[in-house]
């Protein structure tokens, strides 16, 4: 393993939340979770990626919702850079998972009715300028 240099900064609307369920996404934009009307964004940052040869392999950083900043660990399983097929721009791809305990957020509303543990995953697909 090594380290490498580069920024991951994604900023996310919490009111764009949708699980499909209009009366879920409203609980969830409200106080009990996400409470959007005080937190309007989530946040994840990280600057410490690992990698194994060329392969980015984690990212250490933290994660800000409803005011709380932690760390957490981004995993990829993948990251693959190339030529895209169609437009021939370079383009890279990875999926992302982290697992998180939605307790040390402040997010305990039905715990342990509903679980505290919370898989984040994430697609991601980007073009270079």
């Amino acid at each position: 393993m090594s380290t490498r240099s580069g920024n991951i900064d994604v900023i996310i609307e919490t009111a764009s939340i949708n699980t499909g369920l209009d009366k879920r996404d409203d609980h969830l934009r409200g106080e009990d979770f996400f409470n959007v009307a005080q937190f309007p964004t989530m946040r994840s940052s990280a600057g410490k990626l690992a990698s194994n040869g060329d392969k980015l392999t984690s990212a250490q950083g933290e994660l800000t919702m409803p005011g709380v900043t932690r760390p957490v660990m981004l995993n990829f399983d993948s990251f693959v850079c190339g030529a895209h097929p169609m437009n021939k721009r370079m383009m890279c791809g990875t999926n992302a998972t982290a697992a998180i305990r939605r307790s040390e957020w402040g997010l305990k509303t039905y715990i342990p009715t509903l679980g505290d543990e919370v898989k984040i995953a994430i697609q991601v697909k980007a073009f270079k300028d």
